[in-house]
């Protein structure tokens, strides 16, 4: 194996385990996985790193955690919830971040800033809105504050 082929292997280790551990019994993506995927390539176009997909913890998981570098001074962590639908005919994807789900996402985010001695970092929460049939992509960027007991400065 070349070298290049390796950095692009430990580049990519992540998001390759992330797609395989997706499949289902019948070998395809579920819709959620697909969705996932399609908003990972997006994000990277937004020139955001992707640093985890589907990071686990005992408290729940992350869909995607990424770095926006649009602005090479105010580099931003980015916890994102992708919302998936196999068409438009099954209402708004982006309206199932409900306030139990942001309660949860935030208690995610600060675990994760803090296993990670991260907490002085600038961070936010996005959803990513991804509809199937026909292909929409839509990213709503600050999508909600930090919220609960567990926000950021409470």
């Amino acid at each position: 194996m070349g070298i290049l082929n390796f950095k692009w292997l430990v580049t990519n280790w992540s998001s390759l385990l992330g797609v395989l551990r997706q499949k289902t019994a019948a070998n395809k993506p579920s819709v959620g996985a697909r969705g996932e995927e399609l908003a990972a390539d997006f994000l990277r176009k937004q020139k955001m790193k992707i640093l985890h997909r589907s990071y686990r913890s005992p408290l729940g998981e992350i869909d995607i955690i990424a770095i926006d570098q649009s602005d090479r001074s105010r580099r931003t962590i980015v916890f994102v919830e992708v919302k998936t639908w196999s068409s438009p005919a099954q209402g708004g994807p982006s309206d199932a971040v409900d306030e139990r789900k942001q309660e949860r996402l935030t208690r995610l985010a600060l675990e994760f800033l803090k296993r990670h001695h991260l907490l002085e970092s600038r961070a936010r929460f996005d959803v990513v809105q991804v509809i199937l049939e026909p292909l929409s992509i839509r990213h709503f960027p600050n999508a909600f504050e930090a919220t609960g007991k567990y926000q950021w400065f409470s």
